[in-house]
């Protein structure tokens, strides 16, 4: 930690975990944040009404908690926008139920990013794992520095490592519920390519994703999930041309790293 030794006041980063009947996966979620090497986390669950065991477990680490709630809601992003209401970190960053960190520093190196690079947000690779065997790697999203126009042929951050400041969402606001599977897609759009927020690669894996996540979990989200993309555009006041409709998914042949299944 001697990279942080010369702050007094370290940035808050706070950590929004959403889910609903998550009890395979939610404990490793958990400890992969509190194991986290970086001191200053706040980690908030939104839990949407759990009738599984989910609520047991996280109750088993409410010392590690900061803030979580039960309670029905309209979707992963009307929760999402729960913990963003609850959030008071200076850094948001969202780690799903059956996601977990790629290292126990990963926080501490987005921190340093932001530090060095003075940005407005920080993101990186992810890899898909196989759900049962996390040493398994199914998919490797890697990805690159952003470049104004990159939305226009298919490419965007995966969500999960996008950490971006409160302020940003305080200025030009949180998800937008119209957008049922690409709402996601749709506030990454926004920031980086309407309103240009500053960004910085880490060009490593600062997440790993189990397979089967609601926007790729058959061909009808798939679709649905491309064509709110799409939607995203004119929602945002932005030009493309359908075309987006095709290279959205056809870009992501191209992030597939077959790596013989060994970890990363």
């Amino acid at each position: 930690m001697k990279f942080f030794s010369n702050y007094k006041k370290l940035p808050l980063v706070s950590v929004i975990t959403v889910v609903y009947n998550g009890e395979r996966y939610i404990e490793g979620t958990i400890q992969s944040v509190i194991n986290q090497t970086y001191p200053n986390i706040e980690y908030i669950i939104i839990d949407g009404g759990s009738t599984d065991r989910t609520i047991d477990i996280i109750k088993n680490y409410e010392d590690y908690i900061d803030y979580w709630i039960s309670e029905p809601d309209n979707g992963i992003y009307d929760a999402m926008n729960k913990g963003l209401e609850s959030a008071t970190g200076d850094i948001i960053g969202f780690l799903n139920s059956d996601d977990f960190y790629a290292s126990n520093n990963t926080i501490e190196k987005v921190v340093k990013e932001f530090i060095a690079q003075k940005v407005d947000s920080v993101y990186g690779d992810l890899i898909y794992v196989n759900s049962k065997d996390t040493s398994k790697i199914i998919r490797y999203w890697k990805s690159k520095p952003y470049k104004r126009g990159l939305f226009k042929k298919g490419w965007h951050p995966p969500h999960p490592t996008f950490f971006v400041k409160k302020e940003v969402y305080e200025k030009y606001g949180v998800f937008n519920l119209k957008f049922k599977i690409a709402a996601d897609y749709e506030l990454m759009l926004r920031f980086l390519e309407k309103y240009q927020i500053s960004s910085s690669y880490i060009s490593e894996v600062l997440v790993k994703m189990r397979i089967g996540g609601k926007s790729n979990k058959n061909i009808k989200n798939i679709i649905q999930a491309n064509i709110e993309s799409y939607k995203a555009w004119k929602e945002n006041g932005l030009k493309t041309n359908p075309i987006l409709f095709l290279a959205k998914p056809i870009s992501k042949i191209f992030q597939y790293k077959f790596i013989g299944g060994k970890n990363v």
